[in-house]
C-alpha cells in the first residue's frame, strides 16, 4: 500500500497541483480516483470524506488533509521539498499561494470549465472571467520578468500552485507567446524530472463519451 493516497481526477487542475508534489518529489503515493463528472463528490459517501465535496484529499499518516494549498504545505514539510529556506521565504510562497487561490487559479479554472465543459456558456459571462484571469495572468507574467522561478531561484510549492490550470492552454482559449514570461516558466516547470502533464499523471482521461 502507498504510503500516500490522493483523491484525484486527470481534469483538476487543484488536484493535479498535488499529484505533481508527489511526482516530482518521488513519493510513495497512489491515485483514488474521484468520478466527478458522475456525481461523486456529491455523494454522502463522499462528503464524509471531505465535507466541502471537492478534490484533491491527501490520506496520509491517519490525516485526511483537503484544499491545495494545504496539501503543498503539508508535503513540503514531510518531504524536504519545494519549500522555503526562511520565515521570509515562507511568507512570500504564503502570498502567492493567497493571490493563486483568490485570483488566478479562481478565474481560470472557471474560465476553463465553461469553455471546455459547460454547453452553449454565455458568451458575456465567458469574456468577463476571460478578462479577469488575462489581467492575473500578466501579474504573474510581470512577477516572472527577470526571475527563473516564482520565488527565490528554485521551484517551491507556489510555483505547483500557480501552474496548477496552466498546462491546459487550448482548453483555456490561451497563447503563452503573449504572457512570455510565463511561457517560458512553463517551459521550466516542464523540465524538472519526472514532470508529467495532468491527463498522464492521474485517472480519468478520456472522460467516457457523453459523460
Amino acid at each position: 500500500m502507498a504510503e500516500y493516497t490522493l483523491h484525484c481526477f486527470a481534469q483538476s487542475g487543484n488536484a493535479y497541483k498535488a499529484a505533481l508534489m508527489l511526482e516530482l518529489a518521488g513519493a510513495d503515493w497512489a491515485p483514488r480516483y474521484v468520478d466527478y463528472f458522475g456525481g461523486e463528490t456529491r455523494t454522502p459517501a463522499y462528503r464524509a470524506i471531505n465535507v466541502m465535496g471537492e478534490v484533491p484529499v491527501l490520506l496520509h499518516e491517519g490525516r485526511r488533509i483537503s484544499q491545495s494549498g494545504v496539501i503543498l504545505d503539508y508535503l513540503a514539510e514531510k518531504l524536504g521539498r519545494f519549500g522555503a529556506g526562511d520565515a521570509d521565504e515562507r511568507r512570500e510562497i504564503l502570498r502567492w499561494l493567497l493571490f493563486d487561490n483568490h485570483k488566478l487559479t479562481s478565474y481560470t479554472a472557471t474560465l476553463r470549465f465553461m469553455r471546455t465543459y459547460t454547453k452553449d456558456p454565455d458568451p458575456a459571462v465567458v469574456a468577463e472571467f476571460r478578462r479577469r484571469a488575462g489581467a492575473a495572468w500578466s501579474v504573474l507574467d510581470a512577477h516572472l520578468d527577470g526571475r527563473s522561478f516564482v520565488v527565490g531561484d528554485r521551484p517551491t510549492i507556489a510555483d505547483l500552485s500557480l501552474a496548477g490550470y496552466l498546462f491546459w492552454p487550448e482548453e483555456i482559449g490561451v497563447d503563452w507567446d503573449d504572457h512570455p514570461h510565463v511561457r517560458d516558466w512553463l517551459d521550466r516547470l516542464r523540465s524538472l524530472p519526472h514532470w508529467m502533464h495532468p491527463y498522464a499523471l492521474m485517472p480519468g482521461h478520456p472522460r467516457p463519451e457523453g459523460a
